[in-house]
């Protein structure tokens, strides 16, 4: 069975919202990113990440990270949008089920960039198995925040590895273990 694996850039006092613009993303960075990539098969995007990523990232090309991404097929949680594009496909009104599916379907992992409020959804039906927070060395005052309006009372997380990088940024890896 497949894992779903959160990953998200936070800042040092949780902002989690633009990354693109306050992010030190550097060669190392990049290169951890870029290998990470090769564990999965497809993202798992909420409506808003997936637009901002899609308008970031589908327009440029000639970069192998964004090329890996741009090629990777999506699977975007939305009430709202009818159509997709970017090598996308939406997962219907039931997330849960679809999530489900995509997890028992032989393959890599996937991944999902950003926390949103679909997981909500996803830490509820319990189909988050990691989350992987790259905190970076910045303060960016304000932003939408970490697990902001996410149901996160039943969820203990266990630390399972910690990455120190070169610009002061450090990669936690937790497994969340779910209460009743």
């Amino acid at each position: 069975m497949r894992k779903l694996i959160e990953s998200t850039l936070v800042s040092l006092d949780g902002v989690m919202g633009s990354p693109e613009r306050w992010s030190p993303f550097d060669e190392e960075s990049r290169q951890l990113a870029m290998d990470e990539l090769e564990k999965y098969d497809a993202f798992v995007l909420g409506r808003v990440t997936y637009e901002m990523v899609r308008a970031f990232w589908g327009p440029r090309t000639g970069d192998p990270y964004v090329d890996r991404i741009n090629a990777m097929p999506k699977y975007v949680a939305s009430r709202t949008l009818s159509e997709v594009t970017w090598n996308a496909t939406l997962l219907g009104p039931d997330i849960v089920g679809a999530i489900e599916r995509l997890k028992a379907e032989p393959g890599k992992d996937l991944i999902k960039y950003g926390t949103s409020r679909v997981d909500d959804t996803l830490l509820r039906a319990r189909l988050v198995d990691e989350l992987r927070v790259w905190v970076m060395p910045v303060v960016v005052g304000t932003g939408q925040r970490l697990f902001e309006d996410i149901g996160t009372s039943s969820v203990q997380l266990a630390l399972t590895d910690v990455r120190k990088l070169a610009n002061g940024s450090v990669i936690l890896t937790y497994t969340p273990s779910y209460g009743t």
